[in-house]
């Protein structure tokens, strides 16, 4: 079983990341991991945070010569803001006078709820657990189980789709959505340079008027092979693991898997995929069975079809606004405007890289336990033997 958990605050001394359950044997790359990480900061709209933190990984444990031992893994990410918040969130009692309260919640995010169902008299700790800055940490172990899919050929990336009304109008293949990883600059994360000034446009215009921007980003699983989840029981289908993996991360209220949202209004001709068979598999899949399209996403009936695997991430916007909404104090109850925290204005290309981490930690853990193997070699041998018997099916 992979089992991954991460602990840390937005302005605590460090985030961690905890991963249990990789094989021995995993050539782990930490310039790899904090490539990773790296993508996370970027994008067109990101706040004055992503300018104080150079995210690195310190791997603590689980690694030794540069491949994983069976233990579990332990990573810490410096917070190199903590330096200015040491006297407001100490570990010890420290000074009462120096806490930096949240006076009043914002609108969309866990203030509110999160202050009533803890108790506390402000929403400073729940703003500390419940900020993106988490998503760091989660970032740091997919990237281990990303290195761990791509010893078996398969690889995940993402781009972005929209970002407030405008939106990319065609579909991307998987070269130009993989292409996006190796680029040094990073604005919005889209295929098309056309459709990515658009998005620019749109982030500019909330830019003026103090205002937020959300959007859609989409997560490409590529080289899965067909088998992967299963429709025997509710909880372990595939599309069900990867939308609940995804919409656990910050401000996703939405999943789609593959045209899900269009199948919706669609008629059954229109949606489903046909299938043909070739003599030989083609473009290094796995099987020999083809489609026409993808619009199911890589998914029938919760398990793997052998193509490629779409998940869609809805990312509603930022709840911290330069104009506040309305909101109420805390301590008065009176009417006033909702707190604000130093903050991004769109994160969509970076909700994207955080997608990838937690399709990836999702992914390989079902890959796990369907091959199992206590090292690297032994889960490669049950991997190419399942491979050659679907290939030959």
């Amino acid at each position: 079983m992979l089992r991954f958990s991460t602990a840390g605050e937005s302005h605590g001394e460090s985030l961690i990341a905890l991963l249990s359950g990789l094989p021995a044997g995993v050539e782990i790359d930490t310039n790899f991991i904090n490539r990773e990480l790296w993508r996370r900061q970027q994008g067109y709209g990101r706040g004055g945070r992503m300018r104080i933190e150079q995210d690195t990984a310190h791997i603590l444990s689980g690694v030794r010569h540069g491949k994983t031992i069976g233990s579990p893994v332990a990573i810490e990410i410096e917070n190199r803001d903590w330096k200015n918040w040491t006297d407001i969130l100490p570990v010890e009692v420290g000074d009462p006078a120096k806490h930096k309260i949240v006076a009043s919640p914002r609108p969309g995010h866990a203030d509110l709820a999160g202050a009533l169902k803890y108790d506390f008299p402000d929403a400073r700790y729940v703003l500390e657990r419940a900020s993106a800055r988490e998503s760091t940490a989660r970032v740091a172990a997919g990237a281990l189980a990303k290195q761990l899919l791509l010893q078996l050929g398969i690889d995940i990336a993402s781009h972005v789709i929209r970002v407030g009304h405008a939106e990319l109008e065609r579909d991307a293949t998987w070269d130009e959505i993989a292409a996006l990883r190796a680029k040094d600059e990073v604005l919005l994360g889209c295929v098309d340079t056309e459709a990515e000034e658009r998005m620019k446009a749109e982030v500019d215009k909330v830019l003026r008027t103090g205002d937020t921007v959300g959007g859609v980003f989409e997560v490409v699983i590529h080289g899965a092979p067909a088998g992967i989840g299963t429709h025997t029981n509710w909880d372990e289908r595939l599309d069900g693991i990867l939308a609940q993996a995804v919409m656990s991360l910050q401000a996703v209220k939405a999943v789609e898997i593959g045209r899900g949202v269009t199948a919706a209004e669609s008629f059954g001709s229109d949606v489903h995929d046909a299938i043909g068979y070739s003599n030989e598999p083609a473009n290094g899949r796995h099987t020999r069975f083809t489609r026409e399209h993808n619009n199911a996403g890589g998914v029938e009936g919760g398990i793997s079809n052998g193509e490629d695997v779409i998940v869609r991430g809805y990312l509603k916007p930022i709840s911290t606004l330069r104009r506040p909404l309305q909101s109420v104090r805390f301590d008065t109850r009176e009417v006033t405007k909702a707190a604000y925290e130093r903050s991004d204005v769109s994160v969509v290309p970076a909700a994207g890289v955080a997608a990838e981490a937690m399709v990836a930690l999702a992914f390989a853990r079902l890959v796990l336990e369907k091959f199992g193997g206590d090292s690297l070699r032994e889960l490669k041998r049950n991997y190419d033997g399942y491979v050659d018997q679907i290939r030959a099916y």
